[in-house]
Parts: structure tokens; sequence; C-alpha cells
């Protein structure tokens, strides 16, 4: 039996949540076998929980003319389900919301039925609400199911929120995390003063969706004053796009920095793997062509490891961009300590075992 307090003291100690990619088939149907296989690969890496129907899993799945949005989310629970009777496991499970008031209330209702525990509210695509109008759609949502918030980079549909934006949404009852994916030190400053000066302060986690900066988003230990005296937050986790892929080495990092950090005795060894995770994740998101090719780039990765069958999008305009596939022969053999590839070719057939 999923227990849900449980699975929120651990969004609460900080973990590995990937946010998974869409499997299709050779005619861009979805392909349920594929994905399937996907959460197996995921959840055997060691992972804390997963993101679904999120930037990566690609919007579009909520478009009536496709309607997959419910059938997705609904495969990916069956196998966080079946994987926690199995292990014995609390997985934290998350769902993608987006769109105006009425739709990210009903997307809530329905990960609510699901069993999701939390909902990454998204606030791609409303740039023309107020802030205010932003914080009652996190209010009216967040009385339906426990939200993590989301700092959205201006690249990919975000926008540039105020300090008092932050401040006020950490005052929300309901909001449990915070992603920043702003792409900017400044901005990820002020969501964690934001969550230091809030009188929620031990209540909001901060996850990375930093891609370019995730080691030392992780490693970095922010000191405010503030009006209860000094207080202290960082990073205690990440739900990236990044880590679905090379996920099993995600895991370890994840929990090599969380010692370094506990211990107040940073290695040398992980800065240079900050730099080198920023190169291989930039071979993977395509920020030289402002990131045309981040979703097919994950795709690419994982066809190569065998556990996708090709790299396609529900828009087949959506490929590679020029040299993208040589920056990923690039990194590969440049880092393969940061690769997984042999583990996943051991356990592969373990985990394709009973699909249809």
């Amino acid at each position: 039996m999923h227990d849900q307090v449980k699975a929120l003291k651990v969004i609460a100690q900080g973990t590995v949540i990937p946010a998974t990619p869409l499997a299709l088939d050779e005619q861009r149907n979805f392909d349920e076998r594929n994905q399937r296989l996907l959460m197996r690969y995921y959840l055997n890496c060691g992972v804390g929980g997963i993101a679904t129907a999120v930037h990566s899993t690609q919007f579009s799945i909520r478009d009536p003319k496709i309607n997959l949005f419910e059938r997705v989310v609904t495969v990916v629970m069956e196998e966080i389900e079946l994987f926690e009777q199995q292990n014995q496991r609390t997985i934290v499970r998350v769902c993608g919301v987006c769109g105006p008031i009425e739709q990210a209330l009903r997307e809530a209702e329905l990960a609510k039925r699901l069993g999701y525990d939390a909902v990454l509210l998204s606030p791609g695509g409303l740039n023309h609400l107020s802030e205010k109008e932003m914080l009652e759609r996190t209010r009216q949502v967040a009385a339906v199911m426990p939200v993590i918030g989301f700092y959205l980079q201006r690249a990919v549909g975000g926008r540039l929120f105020s300090y008092d934006y932050w401040q006020s949404l950490c005052e929300i009852e309901g909001v449990v995390a915070i992603k920043c994916a702003s792409f900017n030190r400044y901005t990820t400053l002020d969501v964690a003063r934001a969550v230091a000066s809030s009188s929620r302060y031990g209540k909001i986690t901060l996850y990375t969706g930093n891609d370019d900066n995730i080691v030392h988003d992780l490693m970095d230990v922010y000191t405010f004053d503030t009006s209860k005296g000094k207080r202290t937050v960082r990073f205690l986790g990440g739900l990236l796009g990044h880590w679905c892929v090379w996920t099993k080495r995600a895991v370890e990092l994840h929990a090599s920095i969380t010692k370094a950090v506990e211990r107040n005795e940073i290695p040398v060894y992980l800065l240079t793997l900050a730099a080198a995770v920023t190169d291989m994740n930039a071979a993977v998101f395509d920020p030289a062509h402002d990131f045309k090719g981040c979703i097919p780039g994950i795709h690419e990765v994982l066809r190569r490891q065998g556990l996708m069958k090709n790299r396609y999008c529900l828009d087949a305009e959506e490929d590679l961009s020029e040299g993208q596939s040589e920056e990923l022969d690039r990194v590969r053999q440049a880092y393969p300590h940061l690769i997984d590839d042999d583990w996943i070719t051991e356990h592969l057939a373990t985990w394709e075992a009973g699909l249809n």
C-alpha cells in the first residue's frame, strides 16, 4: 500500500526525480510496452521518484487530437505501483499539471484520483496572466494536491517573476517544494531567499531544474539574514529531464554530493564533475540551438542504449539539431564514468521480462 505521507517526507528530504520522456512507435503512436520498459529502468536505478506529463514527456499529449495525457500517467502509475509492491519501497509520484486554472484543476483532480503524491505546476503558456492571477491558480491547485512550484526558463516559454511573487508563493499552504529551472543565478537566488525568509521555512524543499548548473546547485549552501535571524537553505534534490538519461550515474552523483555537503567537505573531483555534467547536458539539451533538440537529444541517448526504439517526437518536425549527434558522440567518449550503458546491457533482459 502506497503511503503518501511517507512520499512527502521523501520529497522533503530531497531525492532524484527524473522527468520522463514519451515512447513512440514507428508510426508515432504511443508505445506502451516501451514506456513501461523505461519506467523499469528508472525505478531500478534507485531513483526516489518519477515525474511524468512534464516538458520531456511533451506537453502536446494534452492535445485533444492526440489525447494521451490520461493514458500516459496511468501507465506510469501502474509501473510505479508494481515496483513498490515487489520491492517494498515508496516512490514519489509527480504528475505535471499545466494550463489555465480550469485545466490545471482537472489535471490535478485526475492525478489525485490515480494516486499521485504531488503535481509540478507549470507556468508555461500563461505569460499573459499577472503574478496575482498566477498565485491564485497555485492556491486553487494546492487545495486539491500538494504542489511543486516551478520557475521555468524564458528560452522555453517561462517568464521572469519578482522576488515578491516567490515570497507569496512560499506562504501558500500545500506548496511542498519548488523546482528552480530559470537557468539564471540571480533568479535562483531569489527563490532560495524567498524560501529562507518564509514563515513556512522548513516546509518547502528546493529542487534543481537548472540543467546548466546541476552539481553546483546541489553543493551550494545559501545563508540569509531574515527577520527570524540567519537561515540556511540548499537544493536537496533534482527534478530534471537530464536525469532521465544516464540515470544510474545521476543517483550515485546525488548520493555523493549529499554526503560531501553533510560532512562539510567538497572534494575537488566534484568540481570537475560539475563541469563534465554541464558539458554532457549541453550535448543532450542543445542550448547551441535554443534547446530545439532537447527532447530528441534525450530520446537519442536512450535509443543508443537500447531503451527506446527511435528518437521520434509527436511533432514530426522535431529532431536533432545539426551537429548534435556528433556532440553526443563526443561527450560519451569524454566521460565514460558518467554513462551507464554497461549496466543497462546487463539488466535489460530482466526489465523486458513480462512485458507484452
